[in-house]
């Protein structure tokens, strides 16, 4: 599997927790030394693995952004 590089820019929320400590995060992201995105995946308690998730640019963040604004939740 191919070596890649993360920095977490900027935490921004914790949308849950998991019972085993794990957070929902959405943080911005950079990956492999790219403009940050923002990012929302599972982290463990101390940071040092992290599960699948989704990175989204800024365009595509103001997409979702436009489309929950107009969704009863």
């Amino acid at each position: 599997m191919a070596e890649f590089k993360y920095e977490v820019t900027e935490h921004i929320a914790v949308l849950s927790n998991s019972a085993n400590g794990w957070e929902r995060q959405l943080n911005m992201v950079s990956w492999n030394e790219r403009e940050p995105k923002f990012d929302i995946r599972d982290w463990a308690p101390d940071g040092s693995k992290m599960g699948k998730g989704i990175s989204l640019s800024h365009d595509e963040m103001a997409i979702l952004k436009g489309i929950l604004d107009d969704m009863e939740l």
